[in-house]
């Protein structure tokens, strides 16, 4: 019978250790989101579910580590807001107030500076008082103006099919409200679009555009955690976010 010291036991448990350090050393570290969530207007968007959905969706990517905050108030900090790599906004302030002047200057120089920022849904319908707002997102709601049909089943079309975030995707169905008629005159580059009944026209779903020497990626996704639980939806949102944190997407 082959018999093993201690000795040799200790040494090969030590060097199974050292790959497994040398292998997580070797992983890139993950990409730091900050979701700033926690009010809307409609009783109709359930913001903890989505919230919930969405932090889900980006933790099954294996690429993120997701910080989750009610407070938009987290923005008057920018050493707290230094901490991540991109800013994924998924509020609208209906009943909170308007971030400080100091908050939005932050939040500006973050982006300037070339971090990421993400916003979806009704989320662009934020801060109305802030003109800079409507150019960081590109479009955004103009209550009273943007509207959408009833919710249903529409058709998501792939405009770029060479953009790291849509690339390799195709055309799909998506169950959603499809907005419509978001305003604003920022350069944008669309992804995905979809042909809408209520404004007889074709809207853009997801786009992308820069800001200074930061990336914004802009989707409108996400009535609720029913409309996110479409593995295309799902894709676009995560490499939409990975995008907008580091310009690429693995």
């Amino acid at each position: 019978m082959m018999r093993v010291s201690l000795c040799t036991l200790l040494v090969v448990a030590a060097l199974g250790f050292s790959a497994q350090a040398k292998a997580a050393d070797a992983a890139p570290p993950k990409i730091k989101v900050l979701l700033i969530t926690g009010d809307d207007v409609s009783p109709a968007h359930n913001w903890a579910a989505v919230t919930a959905a969405t932090r889900e969706i980006l933790q099954a990517a294996g690429r993120f580590e997701v910080r989750v905050c009610e407070d938009p108030g987290i923005l008057d900090s920018a050493a707290s807001l230094g901490r991540y790599d991109v800013v994924f906004f998924a509020m609208y302030n209906a009943r909170t107030p308007t971030i400080s002047d100091q908050a939005k200057a932050n939040l500006l120089s973050y982006v300037q500076g070339g971090k990421g920022f993400v916003v979806t849904h009704l989320a662009s319908a934020s801060f109305r008082e802030w003109p800079e707002f409507r150019r960081l997102c590109g479009r955004v709601w103009v209550m009273g103006t943007s509207g959408h049909g009833p919710r249903s089943q529409f058709r998501a079309k792939i405009v770029d099919r060479e953009h790291p975030i849509s690339q390799g995707l195709e055309d799909f169905e998506a169950d959603d409200e499809l907005y419509a008629k978001l305003q604003g005159d920022a350069p944008i580059h669309v992804l995905l679009e979809a042909d809408s009944d209520w404004s007889k026209r074709t809207e853009p779903l997801a786009f992308t555009l820069t800001y200074g020497q930061g990336r914004v990626f802009h989707e409108t996704f996400g009535h609720d955690a029913r409309a996110l639980d479409n593995p295309s939806v799902q894709r676009v949102i995560q490499r939409g976010v990975e995008w907008a944190a580091t310009g690429a997407v693995k």
